[in-house]
């Protein structure tokens, strides 16, 4: 055995203290922990690579649906349903049930916005492919002659010359008109929320005009009640703006990226949710409104059902204008936005504005809407006008003189 130096000079019969072997791993713990998560990525990339499903971590929702001639038979075999991923959906509305437990669930696209509409639960509108909502009754005082039955319901059509848009504005002293400055003015948005609306059609004169969106659990009943106080009323069509889907008018908008049959099925229904309105206007949609091969079709469309087409003026690349003007159609575009700085002192500097453009070019048009403290400054402005020497007149008629200067 070979001996030390150590071993030499160590006391005599004391054994030298063997030292206890360590266990070595070849790596470290951060090394581990590095691999680990290597392989994790790995794998990772590897499943979103070789795996086919392209709305991969999209929200996904099931629904389940039940075949309608099975419907008094069984209830549809679990595991078997509609997933929305498949779609290419980002969420989903669903309206309340129907009769025959029949429902319409919209799936919403939410890169491209596109809506698709399943019509859930059993009963022949089912079958047919009928919207699952009943049509809107028709509203008191309107003329049968100028409607036509749609899929949607009841919609405006010329009949016998009459056009809706003559037959529904509201009385005016034209004749006066024509020879003394004229504004109008149109408040929007009516239709949601009934205290709003009610107080709108209430506290301001007849002459200005309303314009009711197609939402709210009854707007043509809010839309007969302010007839009835002798207000004319215009019809507002969602339409897409710049920013869409992350500013959204709402359900069936009208969009760039259908079709113009796609578009047009969109606009009947909104057309079907009330009657006795003169035209239509934009409710938002900067983009539709400056896209020719979009707006094109629905001026035609407006103008051969008799309808008017209010531009807001909210998008300075509008084509209505030079689209109406091809179908000869009755136009109008708003001039001032009342209260876009919704506080009494703006309010009533837009109103002074709106009364100089209207000595300046003989008709001006200012647009509102139903805020209280708009209606508030309106109702008071109006009251005076006529002292100064402009008249308040419906929107149908301002627009007529718009068109004959």
């Amino acid at each position: 055995m070979t001996e030390t130096a150590d071993d030499l000079s160590a006391p005599l019969g004391q054994d030298k203290p063997r030292r206890k072997r360590r266990l070595r791993l070849p790596f470290t713990a951060m090394q581990a922990l590095a691999v680990m998560l290597g392989l994790f990525l790995v794998a990772f990339a590897g499943f979103a690579i070789f795996n086919k499903d392209p709305f991969g971590g999209e929200p996904m929702t099931r629904i389940a649906i039940r075949d309608p001639k099975a419907a008094d038979e069984k209830p549809a075999a679990a595991g078997h349903g509609l997933d929305s991923k498949q779609e290419g959906k980002h969420d989903t509305k669903e309206t309340p049930k129907q009769a025959g437990e029949q429902k319409t669930v919209t799936m919403i696209d939410g890169s491209t916005g596109t809506r698709h509409d399943v019509v859930i639960g059993g009963g022949d509108a089912a079958d047919k492919g009928e919207a699952a909502s009943a049509p809107p009754p028709v509203m008191a005082g309107i003329d049968p002659k100028l409607l036509e039955k749609s899929r949607y319901g009841m919609i405006p059509v010329v009949a016998e010359g009459l056009k809706p848009f003559n037959v529904y504005a509201a009385d005016a002293d034209r004749a006066k008109a024509a020879k003394m400055p004229v504004v109008a003015i149109l408040i929007g948005g009516l239709g949601v929320g009934a205290a709003k609306t009610t107080d709108a059609i209430m506290r301001l004169p007849p002459a200005v005009t309303l314009a009711f969106t197609p939402y709210g659990s009854d707007p043509g009943k809010l839309a007969e009640r302010a007839r009835a106080q002798r207000h004319e009323i215009f019809l507002q069509i969602p339409m897409e703006p710049y920013d869409f889907p992350d500013n959204d008018p709402g359900p069936q908008t009208l969009l760039t990226s259908l079709s113009a049959d796609q578009n047009m099925d969109r606009l009947y229904w909104h057309l079907s949710r009330m009657q006795g309105y003169a035209g239509i206007t934009n409710f938002m949609g900067a983009r539709f409104i400056a896209t020719d091969a979009a707006m094109q079709p629905i001026i035609r469309e407006a103008a051969k059902r008799g309808l008017g087409f209010f531009d807001d003026g909210s998008s300075p690349r509008s084509i209505a204008p030079q689209a109406a003007a091809s179908q000869a159609m009755p136009f109008g575009k708003g001039d001032i936005a009342i209260d876009v700085v919704p506080t009494p002192a703006e309010i009533d500097r837009a109103l002074n504005k709106l009364e100089a453009a209207a000595r300046e070019r003989g008709a001006a048009i200012g647009t509102a809407s139903a805020l209280p403290v708009s209606i508030e400054r309106i109702g008071a402005w109006t009251k005076t006008l006529g002292d100064r020497g402009i008249l308040l007149v419906p929107l149908t008629t301002a627009m007529l003189k718009s068109k004959s200067s």
